[in-house]
């Protein structure tokens, strides 16, 4: 079962008609000049989320996972580096608290399930691809919140549309168009509790408008 893609997408990858961005989200402005200290903490946070990632992809925090990282990390930011990404956001304990907290529970809980469809007698479960349209579309958020998503059970991002700030997610165990729906407000869950633990207060205000995508085409 696979859902739809967003509606009023042509099918040669064009933008929809009247699809324009929420307002403040500038999708297509200018990045801002980034000095020397600035590349360099990028750098740093960078290389402190690829360690992250290569820790909780072996589950087991060690010495050498920690360091066997920082190699890999230290290797793929010199040798295949990727656009810069600045942070012009702002930290905030209690709602990275909050993320910290739900994201535990969310393991918990999608673990149990995806546990008892595995050992369901003789049960199929039914997946299907969603297409996610976010509200704040820079590079940061999009690659947290795929990254959130994915280490989650049950879920999987496929493809993210950096241009139009869509995300494809793959779901498990879909009974119907509300499993579609519910798959679709998590995932704007997510979103939500990540713009508000590290994003800048411009990015916060924009969690009240819908996606474009969706304001467009109900």
């Amino acid at each position: 079962m696979t859902d739809s893609l967003p509606a009023g997408r042509p099918a040669d990858g064009g933008e929809p008609p009247g699809g324009l961005p929420p307002t403040g989200s500038a999708p297509d402005a200018p990045a801002p000049a980034v000095g020397r200290g600035g590349r360099r903490r990028d750098q740093a946070i960078a290389l402190g989320w690829l360690v992250a990632i290569w820790v909780l992809l072996w589950g087991d925090l060690s010495w050498g996972n920690v360091l066997a990282g920082l190699v890999l990390g230290v290797a793929v930011l010199l040798f295949f580096p990727l656009p810069p990404v600045t942070f012009g956001g702002r930290l905030r304990p209690g709602a990275l608290l909050v993320l910290a907290v739900t994201f535990a529970g969310e393991l918990v809980t999608a673990s149990l399930h995806v546990a008892a469809v595995a050992v369901r007698p003789g049960y199929r479960p039914r997946g299907a691809v969603i297409a996610v349209p976010l509200r704040v579309r820079t590079d940061l958020n999009l690659a947290l919140t795929a990254e959130v998503i994915s280490l989650v059970p049950g879920t999987l991002i496929l493809e993210v549309d950096r241009d139009r700030g869509v995300l494809y997610v793959h779901v498990l165990d879909v009974r119907g168009p509300e499993d579609l729906t519910a798959g679709r407000e998590r995932t704007l869950a997510v979103e939500r509790r990540i713009v508000r633990a590290v994003g800048s207060p411009a990015e916060v205000r924009q969690l009240d408008f819908e996606p474009a995508d969706r304001r467009d085409h109900p």
